[in-house]
């Protein structure tokens, strides 16, 4: 018996981190000694204060439904947060809590997207973005900006990708897989861009926001165009930061009559987000922020040293980056030196089976010829997978 499976959802692919991660966890189970890499989660513990939000919670009886949008609360924090953090300022009605970033997102593509619109991406890009614009529908236009542009588009890339049938723009800095950030005046250059094309809707993902250490401070693109900010949608959330992964807790600013869409996406998905993390995500956004510092420098000391290893191994070269917890190297060298390998799918199946060491192939992110290599992971993790790197690649 065959069953029906939609067009829609042949249009798309697994996510690629997701699917590493959960090898790697079944080549372990199988006992194989492997070290996964694949997954952006901090290994951090969610800071004690949140988690106590949230057992207060518990306790009181806040287990019941809260409004699609997310609670009073936290949508208040969220804007003191954009105010604080951005210099933004939305309104309630402009505020929508999520599960998670990936649901914002979604819900965003599901409430502007239609069939034969195109969203643009800078590429290498997270994962997700292509597959979710396919499962609204409309169709992906990938702008490529390799390392010798530091891995940033430029407004030229731009204004030649956008067309008539653009529908929305998707921008991440600091990026997902590769590290880079944007500068005030490169967003101000993007906007010049966008500026001159009022059917593209703005979608800025600042995930990292706090998972970075450039010397200039970080900046939004609806913070350096104020004049954009009629159609930018600031999304962010609680995951990275505040080691709230499981939480799954995103939210966004943007237009009230886009806002007003999503909600009604989200409405008839999800509902509302979980009660609990809402709590949570209330004491993250207005409390003590230490935590995030702390681990912010953790974050850049793994950085510095995966950055500085992974360039001393034969065949790899690794741009440093501003921000995020990834590092993205080229291995076209570690390829090209490998018998059987072709190409970084192959490379990174070669790691996984023969040197214990899952990573995911920059293919998955649309940079063929590189790998992702999360450094969430404690310091003595990381020496044992790059020296498992050295030893295959005569590195070290």
């Amino acid at each position: 018996m065959i069953l029906p499976i939609s067009e829609r959802a042949q249009r798309v692919k697994p996510s690629a981190t997701l699917s590493v991660t959960a090898r790697a966890a079944e080549l372990r189970a199988a006992g194989k000694n492997v070290i996964g890499l694949g997954a952006g989660e901090p290994d951090f513990d969610t800071p004690a204060h949140i988690k106590q939000a949230a057992i207060d919670a518990i306790e009181r009886g806040f287990t019941k439904y809260t409004a699609v949008d997310g609670i009073p609360e936290l949508k208040a924090a969220i804007q003191a947060k954009f105010e604080r953090d951005n210099q933004l300022r939305y309104e309630a009605n402009q505020i929508l809590v999520s599960v998670g970033a990936k649901q914002t997102i979604f819900n965003l593509c599901q409430a502007i997207l239609d069939q034969g619109d195109e969203v643009v991406i800078p590429a290498p890009y997270w994962v997700s973005y292509p597959d979710i614009a396919l499962l609204s529908d409309a169709t992906p236009v990938p702008v490529f900006a390799g390392v010798g542009q530091g891995f940033k588009i430029s407004p030229e890339q731009l204004d030649a990708a956008i067309s008539p049938k653009t529908r929305l723009f998707m921008l991440n800095s600091p990026s997902n897989p590769t590290g880079a950030a944007y500068t005030r005046a490169e967003l101000q250059a993007l906007g010049e861009v966008l500026a001159r094309h009022e059917q593209v809707v703005i979608a800025t993902d600042d995930m990292y926001e706090h998972i970075y250490w450039a010397e200039e401070p970080f900046c939004s693109l609806a913070t350096a165009c104020p004049d954009l900010y009629e159609r930018t949608v600031t999304i962010n959330g609680v995951s990275k930061c505040y080691a709230m992964t499981g939480w799954r807790i995103g939210y966004c600013g943007g237009p009230a009559p886009v806002i007003a869409a999503m909600k009604k996406i989200q409405g008839q998905s999800t509902s509302n987000p979980v009660s609990i993390s809402q709590v949570a995500a209330v004491a993250a956004l207005d409390g003590d922020q230490a935590c995030v510092t702390e681990m912010n420098n953790a974050f850049k000391q793994r950085h510095d040293f995966v950055v500085d290893a992974l360039n001393r191994i034969s065949g790899f070269s690794c741009r440093a980056g501003e921000g995020t917890f990834y590092a993205f190297p080229d291995v076209s060298g570690a390829i090209a030196a490998t018998d059987g390998v072709n190409d970084d799918i192959e490379l990174a199946e070669y790691l996984i089976n023969e040197v214990g060491v899952a990573l995911v192939p920059g293919s998955a992110f649309g940079a063929a010829g590189y790998l992702r290599l999360s450094f969430a992971y404690s310091v003595d993790t990381l020496k044992e997978a790059i020296g498992r790197l050295a030893a295959a690649f005569d590195g070290g």
